[in-house]
C-alpha cells in the first residue's frame, strides 16, 4: 500500500473517518444534549468526500490495492451521486431524531458508514471487494431502517429487511463463488478474459442467475420486491429517501460493471433476462401503486416501477445504454429524495400524515412547498422540463436504438399508468379539505431542511432543462466500457 492507493480511495476513507469521529465524540455529550453538532460534523465530512471525488475527475484513471479498486469516470460519477444523496439526507435529518430518540449520534455515523460501503461497491474491480462494500452498506441500512425505536412498524421493517436482505446476499455470494469456479478469478477483468477463451461454462450461467437474484433484491426489481412496501412504510422517512436512491445507484453500478465488464460474452443471455425483469418491474410496480392509499407504500411500488425503467437501459448493449442508466440513476435520486425530504418535513417523526387523504389542502397551508412537492411528482411521471422526462426519454431511446421496440412500448404504457396515482396525490395537495379548521399546522421549515429541498428541486430542474453537464459525465462514465456487439 502507498500514498497513491490511499488517494484513489480517499472519498471512502473520509466517510469512514467521519463515522468513527462521530462515534468517538457521541459518548462525551451529555445525555440530554442535542446531537445536531454531530450531524454537522457528518455534513462536513460528506462535503470533504464530495470534494475528494471532484478532485479525482482531474486525475488519470487507474487502479489501487493490487487491482482491487478501479478509479475511473464510471466510479467517480457514482461517488458524486452517492455523496450528494448523503448530503441531502443529513440535512433533512438534523431535526428529525433530535427530540425523539436516544443515541441519535449513531444515526449520523451509520449514514456515513453505509455510503462508504456504497462508494466502495462502485469502485471495486474485484467481486470480493464488491461483497465487502455490499455488507458494509447493508448492515448499516438494516439498523437505520429500525431507528424509530419507539415505533413497532420500524422494528418490523428492520427485521424484514435484515432477513430477506441476508437471504439475497447469500445468492450474490454464491454467484461469486460459481464465477470463481468457472474462471479461476474473482477479478472483473480476469473473469471476462477467462470466459473469452473458450465455450461458456454452465457454472458461469448459473452464477449470472445468482448474481441477478442478489442484486435484483437490492434494486427492488420484480419478483424480488416483496420487502419494499413494508420496509418503506416502517422505516424513518429520511432513511427511506436514502434507501430508495443511493443503494440502488450503487447496486446498478455493480450490475453494470458485472454485465458489461465481466460477462460481455453472455450479453445475449442476460439481455433477455433483464428485459423480462424490466417489464415485470414496471408493470407490477405501477399496478401495485394504483392500489395504495398510504403515501410511503405508494412510493415504494413507484420505486419498483422506476427500477424497471432503469433496467430497460441495460438491454441496449451499448455505451448509450450505460449512459442512459447512469443519467436515470441521478434523475431518479434527485426527484425521489426530494419527495421523501418533504414527507419528512410534513409528517414528522410520528408520521402523522400517512394516507393520500392526509395531504388534502397542503397547498393552502404551505403553497411554496406544495408546489415543490408537485414538481417532484411531475418529474416522477416524466413531464417535460424535469429530470424524470429526460431520463425516461434517454432510456427509451437507447432501447429503440437496440431494436427492443416492444420493451419501449411497455415502458411508455407504464409511464401513462403511473400518471394516475401521482396525479391523485397532486390533486389532493390542491383540494379543499371538508373542514378547514381541522387541518394540521405545517411544521416550521428549518434552514438545513430548506437547503435539502432546494438541492433536490434545483437538481430536478437542471437535469430536465440543461442536462448537458451531467449527461457529459454519464457519457464519460459509459466510455469506460465498450459496446457489446450484437
Amino acid at each position: 500500500m502507498n500514498s497513491l492507493d490511499m488517494m484513489r480511495l480517499l472519498p471512502e476513507v473520509i466517510l469512514i473517518l467521519t463515522g468513527v469521529t462521530v462515534m468517538l465524540l457521541e459518548p462525551f455529550l451529555p445525555a440530554a444534549a442535542s446531537r445536531k453538532p454531530l450531524g454537522w460534523i457528518a455534513i462536513a465530512g460528506t462535503l470533504a468526500s464530495l470534494a475528494a471525488s471532484f478532485s479525482q475527475l482531474h486525475q488519470a484513471p487507474g487502479t489501487a490495492f493490487y487491482g482491487m479498486v478501479s478509479v475511473d469516470a464510471f466510479s467517480i460519477y457514482f461517488h458524486l451521486l452517492i455523496a450528494m444523496v448523503l448530503l441531502t439526507t443529513l440535512l433533512s435529518s438534523l431535526e428529525y431524531f433530535d427530540e425523539h430518540t436516544t443515541h441519535a449520534g449513531e444515526y449520523f455515523a451509520l449514514l456515513a458508514f453505509a455510503c462508504s460501503g456504497m462508494m466502495l461497491m462502485t469502485s471495486a474491480a474485484d467481486l470480493l471487494l464488491v461483497f465487502i462494500g455490499l455488507e458494509i452498506s447493508s448492515i448499516s441500512t438494516y439498523i437505520l431502517a429500525g431507528f424509530r425505536k419507539t415505533e413497532g412498524t420500524s422494528a418490523e421493517a428492520a427485521l424484514k429487511y435484515f432477513l430477506l436482505g441476508s437471504f439475497a446476499t447469500a445468492f450474490f455470494l454464491y454467484g461469486i463463488a460459481l464465477l470463481f469456479g468457472a474462471t479461476g478469478s474473482s477479478n472483473i477483468a480476469g473473469i471476462s478474459a477467462g470466459l473469452a477463451t473458450g465455450p461458456t461454462p454452465v457454472l458461469a450461467i448459473l452464477a449470472l442467475a445468482m448474481i441477478l437474484i442478489g442484486l435484483g433484491f437490492k434494486v427492488s426489481a420484480a419478483p424480488f420486491h416483496v420487502w419494499t412496501p413494508d420496509v418503506y412504510q416502517g422505516a424513518p422517512a429520511p432513511v427511506v429517501g436514502l434507501m430508495s436512491t443511493a443503494p440502488k445507484a450503487a447496486a446498478f453500478a455493480v450490475l453494470l460493471r458485472i454485465t458489461y465488464g465481466a460477462l460481455p460474452t453472455l450479453g445475449h443471455g442476460w439481455t433477455q433476462l433483464i428485459a423480462i425483469l424490466a417489464a415485470a418491474s414496471m408493470t407490477i410496480g405501477n399496478l401495485g401503486a394504483l392500489q395504495q392509499r398510504n403515501v410511503k407504500r405508494m412510493l415504494a411500488y413507484s420505486s419498483i416501477a422506476h427500477a424497471g425503467y432503469l433496467l430497460v437501459a441495460f438491454t441496449a448493449l451499448s455505451q448509450e445504454g450505460i449512459a442512459a442508466a447512469s443519467f436515470y440513476a441521478a434523475a431518479y435520486a434527485a426527484m425521489n429524495i426530494g419527495a421523501f425530504t418533504l414527507i419528512t418535513h410534513f409528517a414528522g417523526y410520528k408520521e402523522e400524515l400517512q394516507t393520500i387523504d392526509d395531504y388534502t389542502g397542503l397547498a393552502r397551508r404551505s403553497p411554496v412547498l406544495a408546489a415543490v412537492f408537485g414538481l417532484f411528482l411531475l418529474s416522477l411521471i416524466g413531464i417535460p422540463f424535469t429530470g424524470g422526462f429526460f431520463g425516461k426519454f434517454y432510456v427509451f431511446t437507447a432501447a429503440l436504438h437496440s431494436g427492443l421496440v416492444w420493451l419501449a412500448i411497455v415502458g411508455l404504457l407504464n409511464s401513462g399508468l403511473g400518471c394516475f396515482y401521482y396525479l391523485r396525490l397532486l390533486v389532493r395537495l390542491y383540494s379543499t379539505p371538508d373542514r378547514v379548521e381541522e387541518m394540521r399546522p405545517t411544521p416550521k421549515l428549518t434552514v438545513p431542511l430548506a437547503i435539502a429541498v432546494a438541492l433536490a428541486a434545483i437538481a430536478t430542474l437542471v437535469l430536465g432543462i440543461v442536462p448537458g453537464h451531467v449527461l457529459h459525465l454519464a457519457q464519460a462514465a459509459a466510455a469506460t466500457y465498450s459496446a457489446i456487439a450484437k
